[in-house]
């Protein structure tokens, strides 16, 4: 089965409901929980998703649910510390970008998807966007 990172940018994106993005994004946590995939979130990734979603909500109880929603349909992956000090030696400007890079080369993910695409120019890993991702889904 094809493993998939996912960026805490896609996930957001789904759970916000963010215009013109999140048509893509539930797209691919509907073929995530429809095995079609293995997605693979970040422990980090999912620390920043309760951050963001509430400081929106302020409801921590709903928060940990959607947490645990997630958790349901994607895998969670341990950044480690070599994937921080590899990514501080990197020539990734961003550290955050260069982390999820490491990690995903650590993990042997198939690809990264994100929207930043331009920003992981230098991955060693292939990166998608969500819109090329989900016409890869569509092809198979």
């Amino acid at each position: 089965m094809t493993t998939v990172m996912l960026d805490t940018c896609v996930i957001i994106d789904a759970l916000q409901k963010r215009e013109p993005f999140w048509k893509d994004a539930e797209n691919i946590f509907i073929a995530a929980a429809e095995d079609k995939f293995l997605g693979v979130i970040t422990a980090k990734s999912l620390t920043d998703v309760y951050y963001l979603h509430h400081r929106c909500t302020h409801n921590t109880e709903k928060t940990k649910e959607i947490l645990k929603g997630l958790l349901e349909i994607f895998v969670l992956s341990d950044t480690a510390s070599s994937d921080c000090r590899r990514a501080l030696l990197s020539e990734v400007a961003d550290f955050e970008d260069a982390v999820m890079m490491e990690t995903a080369g650590r993990l042997k993910v198939s690809c990264i998807v994100t929207r930043n695409v331009k920003d992981y120019k230098n991955s060693p890993v292939p990166v998608m966007s969500p819109e090329q991702f989900v016409a890869a889904i569509k092809a198979h």
